[in-house]
């Protein structure tokens, strides 16, 4: 489905230059608006042969960049001899086009980038679908372009169509019966995923998300003893790995890593690892990690923020963490993020400081959210042990003399107290608290204070 230029999507070992239009109101300093492109590029193994920004209000809705601009990019092509352009901005299809009839060269914008290197590193099935459904929905519309290659060969009105614009629409065709084919593949795995994490009542979970390259995985192996994969690069986890950590004083938890975010990410992306991320919308809490060291780390927080509201995650639900503290040059730029997010936890995964207070503040907020109860039932009360089994971790289970009742010690999360079923010859005792549990479910006499 592509001419000979672009046969493969992959750009890994092209010279490539690199191009920018920024808007004056989005505040980017000239100088550090590709630093986050040539990290991406750097992990797609792209050797970057020239750079190319612009100031511009708008881009220029034909070509993006303006029309000097573009000849300046022309030049450049010619005198650096570049095989690819990559553009730090989302392409149209028909800015896409004109780009690469005026210089003659693949032009790749930033989705196309991220999508080549999400394909790089999906390792699992379900990544494997996820990275494939992205692309698909991605090149649809782009399809024209890629079938420059295949003109009509009659012309005039009413002389019929060409191979080329008949292979569009074959394309068309068995590109929409793959996307359907994909879409119901992923729905069985994302039932999968929902039915395995629902179903892990028996274990407080905890979930890391953040910016790509914050440190996720590195702070994970570093709570949790793991070995996970660790790289200096964006995007070197894309699967969501699961480990226990043993927190001190309170018990065994559930630790996922997710993968990393970043600005304007493929919307298609999004879509497609709704699944992958699951794990962190059902998360007891959730641990934002950000890299402290890196200078657009205020606005890598409001880009995180953005993409969970995206896809539904509740994001007040999260402690925000300052990563690699060791690696701050600058401690007063490190001062007025803490300044200005006071409930944040400094720690650094490499060197270990800090992360005693982040165990605490962890078992702090969980703690804040769950109860211990103590309920006296009769051993046939199936339905409500059945309840506590799925919704509680139990903690002790004593019998009486004639095995006829069972008095449960559980830790439960608040907002499961009200579905309890309690009937009148159960009694229920919330540790510490008169009263948690509404009366139009619990009968009076049956709520006692332990």
């Amino acid at each position: 489905m592509a001419d000979p230029k672009r046969e493969e999507l992959q750009v890994k070992a092209k010279k490539a230059i690199l191009v920018s239009v920024i808007s004056p109101s989005n505040h980017i300093d000239k100088d550090q608006a590709l630093d986050e492109l040539k990290g991406l590029v750097e992990t797609a193994g792209v050797e970057v042969v020239g750079t190319l920004v612009q100031n511009r209000e708008n881009p220029h809705p034909a070509t993006c960049l303006g029309k000097g601009k573009l000849a300046q990019l022309k030049g450049m092509v010619d005198q650096v001899d570049a095989e690819i352009i990559i553009f730090d901005n989302n392409l149209s299809p028909s800015q896409g086009r004109n780009i690469e009839e005026e210089t003659g060269t693949v032009i790749v914008d930033r989705s196309e980038l991220i999508l080549d290197i999400f394909a790089t590193h999906a390792k699992t099935y379900e990544a494997k679908l996820q990275v494939e459904l992205a692309q698909l929905l991605y090149f649809r519309p782009r399809l024209k372009r890629l079938w420059t290659h295949l003109e009509r060969i009659e012309g005039g009105v009413g002389a019929g169509r060409g191979p080329g614009e008949k292979q569009l629409e074959t394309d068309r065709r068995l590109l929409d019966r793959r996307v359907a084919e994909l879409k119901r593949k992923l729905s069985e795995v994302e039932r999968r995923r929902e039915r395995t994490v629902s179903h892990r009542f028996q274990h407080l979970t905890v979930s890391l998300v953040g910016y790509t390259n914050a440190g996720k995985s590195t702070l994970m192996n570093a709570l949790t003893g793991a070995d996970v994969y660790i790289a200096d690069k964006l995007f070197a986890t894309l699967d969501t790995r699961t480990r226990r950590w043993e927190l001190p004083h309170w018990g065994e938890i559930l630790l996922s890593d997710t993968v990393g975010f970043v600005r304007d990410l493929p919307h298609h992306l999004v879509a497609s690892f709704k699944s992958t991320l699951e794990e962190a919308r059902q998360a007891d809490l959730l641990l934002h990690v950000v890299d402290a060291s890196n200078p657009e780390a205020e606005q890598h927080i409001k880009t995180v923020y953005k993409v969970l509201d995206e896809i539904g995650i509740d994001y007040e639900n999260a402690i925000l963490v300052f990563n690699k503290t060791d690696k701050v040059e600058d401690r007063s730029k490190l001062d007025v993020l803490r300044l200005k997010y006071s409930n944040a936890i400094s720690v650094s995964a490499i060197s270990g400081e800090g992360l005693d207070r982040l165990s605490q503040a962890v078992i702090d907020r969980l703690a804040s959210g769950y109860v211990i109860i103590e309920v006296d039932t009769p051993v046939g009360n199936g339905k409500l042990l059945s309840e506590l089994e799925d919704h509680s971790l139990i903690l002790s289970r004593e019998y009486s003399n004639d095995d006829s009742r069972v008095t449960l010690h559980a830790r439960i999360a608040r907002r499961f107290l009200p579905m309890l079923k309690i009937s009148e010859d159960t009694v229920l005792r919330v540790q510490g608290e008169e009263q948690v549990v509404p009366q139009d479910l619990v009968p009076e006499e049956t709520v006692h204070e332990v």
